[in-house]
C-alpha cells in the first residue's frame, strides 16, 4: 500500500501542509493547516468510482492514470512543531 505524509510548514508568512514538495495554500494559523491537512489526509484515503485522474507533480509536469477508486493511499499528517507526530 502506498503511503503520503503530509507535513504542516511554516510557509509564505503563514503556514501550509506539504506533500511531496509541494505546498497547499497558506493559513493564518498553524490550527488552520493542520485542520486542512487532516481533512486532506482523511479524504485521500475514502474510495470511489474507477476513473482517469490527472495530477501534477513538483516539477510542473501534468500526468494522467487510471484509478480503480479502491487503490487508496494510507495518509498520515505530521506535525513537527508539536511534541509528538500526529495521525490523520
Amino acid at each position: 500500500m502506498t503511503k503520503v505524509v503530509y507535513q504542516i510548514v511554516e510557509h509564505d508568512g503563514g503556514w501550509a501542509y506539504r506533500l511531496d514538495g509541494v505546498y497547499s495554500e497558506t493559513f493564518s494559523t498553524h490550527q488552520d493547516a493542520l485542520a486542512a491537512a487532516r481533512i486532506v489526509a482523511a479524504e485521500q484515503q475514502v474510495g470511489g468510482e474507477p476513473e482517469e485522474i490527472s495530477w501534477q507533480d513538483s516539477k510542473g509536469v501534468w500526468h494522467t492514470e487510471y484509478s480503480d477508486g479502491g487503490d487508496r493511499p494510507e495518509a498520515e499528517v505530521v506535525d513537527e512543531n508539536d511534541d509528538a507526530a500526529r495521525r490523520a
